[in-house]
């Protein structure tokens, strides 16, 4: 049920949605005895449109979440195993095309080759389910079989989850399949600005694991200083920071996460 009011209540609450929501709704009370509040809301809309998709707002919410745990630097310690979130395929291009067909996070599968070749007996895990929301439900761990051979990697070597929906039932079937035991060492691999998230549902779930964050959308500081050059890029990184933040806050009012923002 989480799952589904999430995605449900998070379509409208969007920036880039809720914003064109209220320009829309703006211009048509504008036609109306309500002219004064529409061309207000239509103002503040088309306002808030540009301020998000011009502006460098997008990657100052961004960074934090980027900064928070630092990129992972091999220590020369041995490892267990290491899991990667999914969320990373387009779905029904691959099925379609009958290839790998990645979406931004891609890196994840870079990730996932190149420790595969560096920890050759390590343990790989790949979580990601099918989405109820999408007309192709086949679980991206599936596809993940289906192509990974294609990134250098025997497709034999890694256990699928093929049930999980979300950030949190990532971190409870991955121990599941995993059964880490005292002393062992596994890394989780995201993007870097989901990383805070999955920490705290890792250890929610009694899963210790070492952060390795990939798939940055930001320099660092420098990125606070620049304007985007397309509304549309812009827009997405807003889109994408503030579903971070949502996720962080209720994560942590569900009881999914001890901390409203895990830290290190």
């Amino acid at each position: 049920m989480f799952y589904f009011i999430s995605k449900i209540v998070w379509f409208f609450v969007t920036p880039s949605n809720a914003l064109v929501t209220v320009t829309l709704l703006g211009l048509l009370l504008m036609r109306t005895k309500r002219d004064v509040l529409g061309g207000r809301l239509a103002a503040v809309g088309a306002v808030g449109l540009l301020v998000a998709g011009i502006s460098p707002l997008g990657n100052a919410l961004v960074l934090p979440l980027e900064e928070r745990f630092a990129a992972h630097h091999d220590e020369g310690v041995p490892v267990a195993g290491f899991i990667v979130l999914g969320g990373t395929y387009d779905t029904e291009v691959t099925n379609e095309r009958g290839q790998m067909a990645l979406n931004e996070t891609g890196e994840r599968i870079v990730a996932l080759g190149d420790l595969a070749r560096r920890y050759p007996a390590a343990r790989i895990i790949y979580a990601g389910g099918g989405s109820e929301f999408t007309p192709d439900t086949t679980p991206e761990a599936t596809l993940v079989q289906n192509t990974i051979a294609a990134a250098g990697v025997d497709p034999s070597r890694i256990a699928y989850d093929r049930q999980s929906l979300n950030t949190y039932q990532n971190a409870v079937y991955a121990k599941k399949i995993a059964r880490p035991q005292a002393g062992e060492r596994w890394l989780v691999v995201t993007s870097a600005f989901h990383m805070p998230r999955t920490m705290g549902v890792f250890r929610k779930a009694g899963f210790a694991v070492v952060p390795y964050p990939v798939d940055y959308r930001t320099a660092g500081d420098v990125a606070l200083m620049r304007p985007f050059g397309f509304v549309g890029e812009g827009l997405r990184r807003t889109d994408i920071a503030a579903k971070e933040w949502a996720g962080l806050l209720s994560y942590y009012l569900s009881g999914k996460s001890d901390d409203v923002f895990p830290a290190p």
